[in-house]
């Protein structure tokens, strides 16, 4: 006789001494072993919600025990209190951080000249470039001489001492500041810019695989061959965050709040606007939290919608409008301390809500200053028709209904009446002038 196991195929075999052999824990530990890279995307402008996500990043790898961490580049510049955040966090993170601008194509302009060269390994990709690194202002308009001046000489001494802390050129870096030059990948190389070219991240992490580097910890050899790549995926409050930090996006948000919850005031029971406008408000609030917010700048848009809500009940003949929109505006220029939201895009919206406030208000005061057109008070004053002559007591048709009405005279049915007082179901009414 047979026994029954001799019939299964030898690959069911194999597979079974797989499984207990992992049920057991016998399997081979390479794979749970292998170092892990995290992965991370500084992608587009930096602002507050890009350099939160990487500061989340670096802080998630070494919670993680990974062995390295790669941020990969390819941003046109962005804010300078973004940009020193993600140095700060390069800096002092307990892992390891490779800066890599990549993939072909990509650059590291402006803010990621200074996010490049902070890596403790940098490299970038063959047809990629680096420079032009000259400050400019949020909206990318010049800074004005004076401040220009300051502003250079601190951006040259931090980025200087970035990059030589880091056994890097600090002449060509301060040479990006000052005169915004700009190279390729080669040159970078060749200039002491960046430790190395790598086509990917792959690549990069098999050339640096036995690399030393210094960490604040101490030196730190690179064993990242056969690495396994994890990608640190931004979370939908990354992308949102992203988006909002903008301090445009974020005054345009506040705006349309205020705007929304101006109208639902002056026109209660409409809504829509003050639900879009509560969560506009919301959204700008957030956003907020990450922008270096002047509150003197605040207080004046807030004295700017008093002013506009006080047009509305008191007659000034326009000057609360007018003083409303000379507080706006001061106040959207005030708004952000070292940030400025682009004039270009301030000014039409300035111009926009505020002539929105101002024609919410005048309709407002129009329909406050209206004689009611129902209830007893729209009743005063109206002109009706005697159905029944009145002597004293008779009836009338006023405002499409007909009344029992009173008069101190007798008037005649056909003649025309005006009301005088409203007494319950009864009004008193004169006869009018001919």
């Amino acid at each position: 006789m047979v026994e029954a196991w001799t019939l299964l195929p030898s690959r069911w075999l194999a597979r079974l001494a797989l499984f207990l052999m992992m049920v057991f824990g016998l399997c081979p530990q390479a794979s749970a072993e292998a170092p892990v890279v995290f992965v991370i995307d500084l992608e587009g402008p930096i602002n507050p919600g890009t350099a939160m996500y990487v500061e989340r990043g670096i802080a998630a790898a070494a919670e993680a025990g990974a062995v390295l961490t790669v941020v990969r580049i390819d941003t046109p510049g962005g804010l300078a209190t973004s940009m020193r955040s993600i140095i700060k966090a390069i800096v002092n993170s307990r892992v390891p951080v490779a800066t890599f601008v990549g993939p072909g194509g990509a650059g590291a302009a402006s803010a990621g000249v200074m996010v490049t060269v902070a890596g403790h390994v940098a490299a970038m990709a063959p047809g990629t470039n680096i420079g032009a690194a000259h400050p400019v202002g949020a909206g990318g308009q010049d800074i004005d001489e004076t401040m220009s001046e300051k502003v250079v000489n601190d951006m040259v001494a931090y980025a200087r001492g970035i990059a030589e802390g880091n056994g890097r050129n600090g002449e060509w870096v301060e040479k990006a500041v000052r005169e915004s030059v700009s190279i390729t990948a080669e040159e970078a190389l060749e200039l002491n810019v960046v430790d190395l070219l790598a086509d990917n991240v792959p690549q990069l992490l098999t050339k640096i695989d036995g690399r030393k580097v210094g960490m604040p910890q101490g030196e730190v050899v690179l064993r990242t061959a056969g690495a396994v790549l994890q990608p640190f995926e931004p979370g939908i409050r990354d992308r949102i965050l992203k988006t909002i930090s903008d301090p445009n996006i974020a005054y345009l948000l506040m705006m349309i709040g205020l705007a929304g919850l101006y109208f639902e005031l002056a026109h209660p029971g409409a809504i829509f606007p003050g639900v879009i406008g509560g969560m506009s408000l919301i959204l700008a609030f957030f956003a907020f939290q990450t922008l270096p917010v002047n509150y003197a700048g605040l207080m004046l848009i807030a004295l700017a919608i008093i002013l506009f809500v006080i047009e509305v009940k008191v007659t000034s003949y326009g000057l609360l409008s007018i003083g409303g929109l000379i507080s706006l505006t001061l106040g959207s220029v005030m708004l952000f301390e070292d940030v400025r939201v682009s004039l270009r895009f301030l000014m039409p919206t300035v111009l926009l809500v505020g002539g929105f406030f101002v024609v919410v208000a005048g309709l407002a005061f129009r329909a406050y200053r209206r004689k009611p057109m129902g209830g007893e008070e729209g009743l005063i004053g109206e002109v009706g028709v005697v159905k029944r002559a009145i002597d004293p007591e008779g009836l009338v048709f006023v405002h499409g209904e007909y009344w029992n009405a009173l008069a101190l005279e007798r008037i005649e049915a056909g003649e025309k009446v005006e009301v005088e007082k409203v007494e319950g179901l009864t009004l008193r009414v004169r006869r009018c002038a001919s």
